[in-house]
């Protein structure tokens, strides 16, 4: 994937709402999407302040974008981001439909200043009986029922 000036810009744009949540009391992390050439929406690292551990500057970059567009697709955007997702990130990304991501710093990078996502990569390698937090499937024929009804409901939303 070839990277242009206007990718610098919004990749800068990303590294300087990092630098300045640093400085605001949030974590070292800024987010900026962008569709045609203009950012739809940006996000910051709120998971401190806000007492929310999904406050991620991608997570709540992608919520912003999803209200301003009316959609929970952002098919044709660009994320540009001051650091590698973590997989929480990723997968918000991938759900959204987002079709290229920039990156910033890099995994090793946020684990060497004590933000590591290795312990979830790890722990995703495992068999679900062997992770530490236990999963115990219960009540599954009567959870199927929403299933059920979903796959007969006629004038649904796909995604």
């Amino acid at each position: 994937m070839c990277m242009t000036e206007t990718d610098r810009k919004f990749m800068r744009q990303a590294i300087d709402l990092s630098i300045e949540n640093v400085r605001n009391g949030g974590g070292p992390f800024g987010a900026v999407i962008v569709r045609n050439g203009e950012v739809v929406a940006t996000g910051v690292n709120n998971v401190v302040p806000h007492c929310d551990p999904t406050a991620h500057a991608e997570v709540s970059a992608i919520r912003k974008a999803c209200q301003k567009v009316g959609d929970f697709k952002l098919d044709g955007c660009t994320i540009y981001t001051s650091c590698e997702p973590c997989p929480m990130c990723l997968s918000a990304i991938y759900w959204s439909g987002i079709e290229r991501i920039f990156y910033g710093n890099t995994k090793q990078d946020a684990e060497d200043i004590n933000f590591s996502d290795k312990f979830i990569y790890d722990e995703l390698a495992l068999p679900m009986t062997e992770r530490r937090v236990p999963a115990v499937n219960i009540m599954r024929e009567e959870a199927l029922e929403a299933f059920r009804d979903w796959e007969d409901k006629s004038d649904k939303v796909e995604y």
